[in-house]
């Protein structure tokens, strides 16, 4: 490892967030279907009400054909009146079978609403984090309150599109029949444009789901951004970050003005599709009344052909493409959003301890490509990093290599630069310059699902969530056997513990736990994790010599096998004590200017600042550690 000086780099603005797209929506068609396919008695029972209502098209344009042919036109004055009195019986039956409609479609929302309810219950417990310094629950209620917000969303985009699409369909079914009834011909002209138009309409859809995704970020990204440079600006002003920021702050609004761009000209398409498809054929129909009078389709046929257009298939033509265009739309990105495996890396913002928490893998879904067992564990080439275009790099050229199997520990003065080290190498903190590596991969531009199944991060500042203290404790690993989770808790010492909060089913509530006893259950949390790489960023600080001795020894020698795999990744940790440092099988020292890496021995013959913080270390008692 080396450190030669460089000059200051400037802070490189991260790269905009990739939207999931379009096929992070067309991964909700999977269980939409499936959840459809359980309701098949309820839509075929809606069917049958929607028949009637089909009945009753196809009677409107058909009654009024034969009250003109056979009617009025005929001179049989009381006939006309008869068709036009069963066409409007048709209409004022229409009561029950609307009733009927509106019973299975409470068949097929509320289900929806309540599953997806107990998911979003289900997504607070498990993605809360708890402030030890908080005193009520305030941000996990109101987590809950914005999920089970969007199930209403969801719930009432979904009725919606229940009968839109099933008004067109059905209303579809007959003014097509009472057409073909009425004249063959009719169909020749109506159907083509129709058909081309809602094809058209239908291709448009999913891109623009996307679009209207990508639109609802950008513009979230540009009022987070905004938010955090109003927030910051005396810092900003300090370290002279203005321009970086108004730089990164104008790549989000640019993000959104071509989301905001790209979103309309789908909107465009899509008013061309509803042109063809709904005012087309009617133009159509109209240019070629000449023809159809010569093939002997009747002037009551048309005057019925035009009446099953107007006042029924266009209507809910385009009412359908109106709600699929925007509550379908609107629908598709709020189930994307209950969607785990769509979750992105958190921003910079995000404390690391809440990001080193982020999506885990449900259980029994499989976890991303392990690293290679061929190359070292991790690899820091040439890293540079500053917290600001005018501040001095915290890390300057930087190279370090921990071999796979190895426990290294970093020490140094506070500030030096040791938590942003470990946040370099777990992928919470991007570098200015330089690469890292984790099992021969670049950590850079990989999900937080992808990071988590590499590398689980404990920080100074352990969290816990409300929950019972087994969802704690796998919160990382789900699928973990009662075996295994009691393995962990007996070897890092936290039974009593354990006992004393009423076992691993008892409800947790954060605010009775001390900071040792909250950063004892989350050791035991990154114990249980399936992750090769630990780092422990001072995670040990409110543990006694004794327990904190223990852990590490626990995590140095944690090689067993879950059923498909052992662990053999290494243990970084940023040593709170010195202690720390004699158990590593390597001392990574951090001093400003020239870093040291090598065993405790030769660190005291090749580095002053080591000897020092050793020997000021040895003379200083350790003080009382409490709950």
């Amino acid at each position: 490892m080396s450190a030669t000086a460089k000059p200051p780099a400037a802070a490189k603005t991260p790269a905009a967030e990739a939207s999931p797209g379009r096929g992070a929506l067309r991964r909700n068609l999977p269980p939409a279907r499936r959840f459809l396919a359980g309701k098949k008695r309820v839509l075929i029972r809606l069917g049958g009400w929607s028949l009637l209502e089909s009945a009753q098209t196809f009677l409107g344009g058909y009654c009024l054909a034969q009250a003109l042919d056979r009617g009025f036109l005929a001179g049989q004055t009381g006939t006309g009146l008869l068709w036009l009195a069963v066409a409007a019986a048709s209409i004022l039956g229409a009561g029950p079978p609307m009733r009927g409609v509106f019973a299975q479609l409470a068949e097929l929302t509320e289900p929806l609403r309540d599953a997806l309810v107990r998911r979003a219950v289900r997504q607070a417990l498990r993605r809360a984090v708890t402030d030890p310094a908080r005193t009520d629950d305030r941000s996990d209620t109101g987590a809950v309150s914005r999920l089970t917000h969007q199930t209403e969303i969801v719930r009432d985009s979904f009725a919606g599109l229940v009968l839109t699409v099933r008004a067109f369909v059905f209303n579809a079914v007959g003014a097509l029949i009472g057409l073909l009834a009425l004249a063959p011909e009719l169909l020749l002209v109506v159907l083509p444009p129709l058909v081309l138009g809602i094809a058209l309409f239908l291709a448009t859809l999913l891109p623009m789901a996307s679009a209207q995704r990508d639109f609802l970020d950008a513009d979230e990204a540009v009022a987070e951004g905004v938010g955090a440079v109003s927030a910051g600006h005396r810092d900003l002003v300090a370290c002279g970050a203005q321009a970086d920021a108004a730089e990164r702050t104008g790549r989000l609004i640019d993000v959104a003005e071509r989301t905001s761009r790209v979103l309309a000209r789908w909107a465009a398409l899509r008013t061309v599709a509803l042109g063809v498809a709904g005012q087309l054929p009617v133009l159509l129909l109209l240019v070629t009344t000449p023809w159809l009078l010569r093939q002997g389709v009747t002037t009551g046929a048309l005057a019925g052909a035009l009446t099953y257009l107007l006042q029924a298939l266009l209507p809910a033509l385009h009412s359908m493409m109106t709600a699929l265009g925007a509550a379908g739309t609107r629908l598709l990105v709020v189930v994307d959003r209950f969607q785990d495996a769509t979750a992105v890396p958190a921003p910079p913002e995000v404390p690391a301890a809440a990001q080193a928490l982020a999506p885990v893998a449900e259980a029994g879904r499989p976890l991303g490509r392990r690293p290679s067992r061929t190359a070292p564990a991790v690899e820091v080439r040439d890293v540079t990093h500053a917290y600001g275009p005018d501040s001095s790099p915290v890390l300057e050229r930087l190279h370090l290599t921990v071999r796979r199997g190895e426990h290294i520990a970093v020490v140094g003065p506070s500030g030096i630069g040791k938590s942003t080290l470990a946040g370099v190498v777990s992928g919470l903190v991007a570098p200015d310059d330089g690469t890292v590596l984790l099992g021969g991969e670049p950590v850079t531009g990989r999900t937080a699902q992808d990071l988590a199944d590499r590398r689980v991060l404990i920080p100074q500042q352990a969290y816990v969530f409300t929950g019972s203290v087994r969802d704690n404790l796998l919160h990382l690993r789900p699928h973990a056997t009662s075996r295994e989770l009691a393995h962990a808790v007996g070897t890092l010492g936290a039974e009593p513990l354990v006992h004393r909060l009423g076992g691993p089913d008892a409800v947790l509530d954060p605010r009775s736990l001390s900071h040792g006893e909250r950063q004892l259950l989350a050791l035991c949390r990154a114990y249980l994790s399936a992750a090769p790489l630990v780092l422990l960023d001072e995670a040990t600080c409110h543990l006694d010599p004794a327990a904190e001795a223990r852990a590490e020894r626990a995590f140095a020698e944690r090689a067993f096998t879950d059923g498909t795999r052992t662990r053999d990744g290494a243990l970084i940790v940023v040593a709170h004590r010195l202690s720390s440092a004699r158990r590593a099988d390597r001392v990574l020292v951090l001093d400003g200017t020239e870093p040291r890496f090598g065993t405790h021995e030769e660190l005291l013959t090749s580095s002053a600042l080591y000897r020092d913080l050793f020997g000021h270390w040895q003379r200083t008692p350790s003080p009382p550690v409490g709950r």
